[in-house]
């Protein structure tokens, strides 16, 4: 028996104050009614004028310092400059601050000691509350005080106001939770930020033939293949069949290419001179830009492209075009189906590539990310364990990245991002990870964000406009075993606007019509996603701040198709418990047979005989059976959304040399000793597997033998009893029939023996071709 899941695994439903009390369903109450409301103090330090210089060389090399209790925040310095714009924000959290004071200080930097310019001072108990939609505080100029408060030459323009993390200020400020990073350290590696996936596309290549070709070697017959290349991708055709100067190929190449389109199509057409040996006979680039695009299965105009020939005259390129030599080509970027860069078991976007063939949308998906707890150090700094968490979410194209809350092991982040959703049978992913690119890490070059945990919610499991808030436990899969790396507070609502549409989604196929009309090959669709996966991590590595390529990969499962001992027994008990409801009712049916209770048996011999007198009632009887069950589940429908089971994925009690397989990287890295091991281990699997494949062949061959005479006796039999049944059949009602079958295989175990039945003894008789295996 398995132990049950630990209680720390375990999903908890909570009640935050959202959105400061006012949960409701109108959307203008709040843009922020998912989080729950943090107070901020803001300070935006617009500009300084006529501040008097310090130094002995009459310079000014100014900056402003903002402090509030323990707490400051420092702007860039600019130098020799006595009229100094900076125009940045401050943010310090209401929760940490720790004095009723703000001060705001201008200093000038120097080599040994900056030395103090002029301050300004505010009561917190006077600052002004803001509210969105209220438009932004207007900036005042504000005369510098010395320390003793006398008036100063200089001002300094600012604006200081509380308010809330809806403030558009909020996005581009400095915050006190992130204290220790300056504007110089990389504030842009913690700021919230939304990302869009490049638009991908399919690019189909397909290669007909080639004419004119010119080979170096004119007395043997060419053995020519085309290579193309876009960007990383590579893919060649097989040798023309025809060895000759006009090869045949009418071959498909598949390529994913994402918009801007930076990078042409190049071809190459090749000859097979030798083993090893390859000769270019041609070479034609195509830019991306000018090929058709196409939005159904309709056959697009084919083409003839010119080959180019380079030859090398003393180290230095040299094109000859050869107008001679051309190859035939139809191309087309397929907009009509979905390029697959997630797995089709948990996709978020499902439409296809060309807008115009886009349903309207059904609905917003709208998720507060609150904060974590519990959270695991993840790196050591000055001597001290620490973590500095941000979350990053998927939908569809669109990517969100929170703040990084610096050094805390409960982050409250608050913040509340919005999705339009095509399709119910979607997913939504949250990951958390640590971010390693804060104070210098970026130096490091090495420097990779650790994967903290991440939480999918399907979207088809949610009741619409229902607020659902609970804490997800993050997960995370090690080689020594399933480990809790804390736990994430979500609130996640479903709001659909198109009731009929979003019902009428269920009629209509996952994927869009290119992909039945027109489907790609398992192997294709394998190569494409890898080749898509790798072009967004590319991409959005590229943004600023990036989204680097392992956050990307962990989000979009990239390795998840690798071979996992683990994996393949939690398939095995899901495919078992799928089964378990056929099995009990087999196990029920042969406890009607027995008569272990006489009073259901006879019931059940009542309601046979009813059904097969009115067999016009058999249907309707099973719909209402299913309706009446599925009312009777109501009761105990699921009220939580699915989470990370460590139970159904077998990472509870799986063994540590499972895991460390799982583990592996791929060609593998492990000795050969423990190689082989698990070699031996995975035949002996494959040994049973074997077996119950060829039993269930030699069942099918059973069949296929009752008319084929291989057996000359047992097809005679068989031949004789479907004469004879024919007639009785033909002579006698089939409801007569009906009941005699049926009150035989119900009939009391008096009448009963152990040995088998003389269908399946004949059965088992008959001959299979295992006879002929070698």
């Amino acid at each position: 028996m398995q132990k049950p899941p630990h209680e720390d695994f375990s999903l908890k439903e909570t009640k935050p104050h959202l959105g400061g009390g006012k949960v409701t369903g109108d959307k203008l109450t709040s843009t922020y009614d998912l989080v729950e409301q943090m107070q901020y103090v803001y300070v935006r330090v617009v500009k300084a004028r006529e501040l008097p210089s310090k130094d002995i060389t009459g310079s000014c090399d100014p900056y402003t310092e903002v402090r509030l209790g323990n707490y400051k925040g420092v702007t860039r310095h600019f130098e020799k400059k006595t009229n100094p714009e900076w125009n940045q924000v401050f943010a310090f959290s209401k929760e940490r601050v720790q004095a009723s004071v703000l001060e705001v200080t201008v200093k000038d930097k120097d080599v040994v000691k900056d030395d103090f310019i002029g301050r300004v001072l505010f009561d917190l108990n006077e600052v002004p509350k803001r509210v969105p939609p209220d438009s932004p505080l207007a900036p005042q100029w504000y005369r510098l005080e010395e320390r003793k408060g006398e008036k100063l030459k200089g001002e300094l323009m600012l604006a200081v106001w509380w308010g809330t993390q809806a403030d558009e200020a909020f996005a581009e400020s400095w915050h006190s939770d992130a204290a220790t990073v300056s504007f110089a350290d990389g504030v842009a590696n913690i700021r919230s930020k939304v990302y869009l996936s490049p638009k991908l596309w399919y690019l189909r290549v397909n290669i007909i033939e080639a004419q004119d070709l010119i080979p170096t070697d004119k007395t043997r017959f060419p053995e020519v293949y085309v290579k193309a290349e876009l960007g990383n991708q590579h893919l060649r055709t097989r040798i023309s069949m025809n060895k000759s100067i006009n090869p045949m190929w009418n071959e498909d190449l598949m390529f994913v290419a994402a918009e801007p389109f930076e990078e042409p199509l190049i071809l190459s057409v090749e000859d097979r001179v030798a083993p090893n040996k390859d000769e270019a006979l041609g070479k034609c680039v195509i830019p991306l830009q000018y090929v058709e695009r196409r939005l159904d299965h309709k056959a697009i105009n084919t083409r003839w492209f010119n080959l180019e020939k380079h030859a090398v005259v003393e180290g230095e390129k040299k094109k000859e075009v050869k107008f001679a030599s051309r190859v035939h080509m139809r191309i087309c970027l397929e907009g009509g189906y979905h390029v697959l860069d997630e797995s089709t078991h948990y996709s978020s976007d499902l439409r296809p590539t060309a807008k115009q063939l886009w349903k309207s949308s059904i609905g917003v998906l709208e998720v507060g990310i609150l904060s974590a707890h519990g959270l695991t150090p993840m790196k050591t700094k000055d001597g001290r364990a620490t973590t500095d968490a941000y979350c990053v979410a998927k939908y569809g194209n669109k990517w969100i990245r929170t703040r990084t809350i610096v050094d805390s092991f409960a982050p409250k982040w608050n913040e509340q991002y919005t999705w339009e959703v095509f399709d119910p049978c979607t997913v939504v992913t949250i990951g958390v990870f640590d971010n390693c690119h804060l104070h210098g890490g970026d130096k490091a070059g090495g420097a990779k964000d650790s994967r903290i945990g991440k939480v999918r919610v399907r979207l088809s499991t949610l009741e619409t406009d229902r607020v659902y808030t609970h804490s997800y436990p993050l997960l995370v899969l090690h080689p020594t075993g399933v480990k809790k790396m804390g736990e994430i507070h979500l609130a996640v609502r479903f709001t659909c606007s198109r009731l009929l549409n979003m019902m009428h989604m269920y009629s209509h196929p996952l994927l869009p019509k290119m992909h039945y009309v027109h489907p790609l090959t398992v192997a294709q669709l394998d190569s494409l996603r890898h080749q898509a996966t790798q072009i967004v991590s590319m991409r959005l590595a590229r943004a600023e701040p990036p989204l680097r390529k392992e956050v990307v990969e962990y989000m979009l499962d990239v390795g998840s198709h690798m071979w996992s001992m683990r994996r393949s027994k939690a398939n095995f008990f899901r495919i078992m418990g799928v089964f378990g409801g056929l099995i009990a009712i087999g196990k029920w049916f042969d406890q009607i047979c027995n008569w272990k209770n006489p009073i259901t048996t006879v019931l059940i011999h009542i309601l046979f005989l009813i059904l097969v007198l009115y067999p016009e009632l058999i249907l309707p009887t099973v719909f209402l059976y299913l309706f009446l069950i599925g009312i009777w589940y109501y009761k105990w429908r699921p009220r939580n959304p699915p989470h990370m089971d460590t139970r159904l994925s077998c990472a509870d009690n799986a063994h540590p040399d499972e895991l460390d397989e799982e583990f592996d990287t791929f060609p593998t890295s492990r000795p050969p000793d423990l190689v082989r091991m698990r070699y031996d281990r995975l035949r002996s699997i494959a040994g049973r597997i074997q077996t119950v494949v060829g039993d269930l062949a030699t069942q099918g061959e059973r069949f296929q033998s009752l008319l084929s005479w291989r057996d000359p006796r047992a097809t005679a039999l068989f031949l004789i009893f479907c004469l004879v049944a024919a007639v009785v059949l033909y002579v006698t009602p089939f409801q007569v029939v009906t009941l005699i079958t049926g009150f035989y295989v119900l009939r009391h175990p008096k009448f009963r023996h152990k040995l088998p039945g003389v269908p399946l003894n004949f059965f088992r008789r008959l001959p299979a071709k295992t006879d002929s295996m070698l």
